[in-house]
């Protein structure tokens, strides 16, 4: 019976760091850099101790994290209207939340940057909270909503 409790406890902790990993799929959908194209769905993590990472298929990138300046999260509420007049009224009611995390930097030549990333809601919290501890900056939220999505 010990044995079999501490697999168990490994399994527990082995579901939570997983669950808990300050990370998640992410589009990029806009910002400074041109070498990666609007659209690109991958990953972004912000649990390697020196810097934020994107990476995907087509692009990646890595921004140190003392080099952020900026971090920004906010939400867009989409109605589905083509959906509501296609299927039923019912859809009218129903809203898609995105979820946007903006991180400005500087770059290696000095230059100001930016990245607009639209992130998973399952990752959102988690990505906010390590990169807060990690950067020693406050994420600014874009409103009420916002504050209370990004805080839980």
């Amino acid at each position: 019976m010990h044995t079999y409790a501490r697999a168990m406890l490994a399994v527990v902790l082995a579901g939570a760091i997983f669950a808990a990993s300050p990370g998640g799929k992410a589009e990029y959908v806009g910002g400074t850099r041109p070498d990666i194209p609007e659209g690109c769905a991958g990953k972004i993590q912000a649990i390697d101790a020196q810097y934020f990472v994107f990476y995907s298929g087509k692009a990646s990138l890595r921004v140190p994290y003392e080099k952020i300046s900026m971090l920004e999260y906010g939400q867009k509420v989409d109605r589905r209207i083509g959906m509501a007049v296609v299927v039923s009224p019912l859809f009218m009611l129903s809203k898609k939340r995105a979820h946007f995390l903006t991180v400005s930097y500087t770059d290696e030549d000095g230059r100001g940057q930016a990245l607009v990333f639209r992130v998973d809601k399952n990752a959102v919290r988690s990505i906010l909270v390590s990169l807060e501890a990690r950067t020693g900056l406050k994420v600014q939220y874009q409103d009420d909503e916002a504050r209370r999505a990004g805080k839980g």
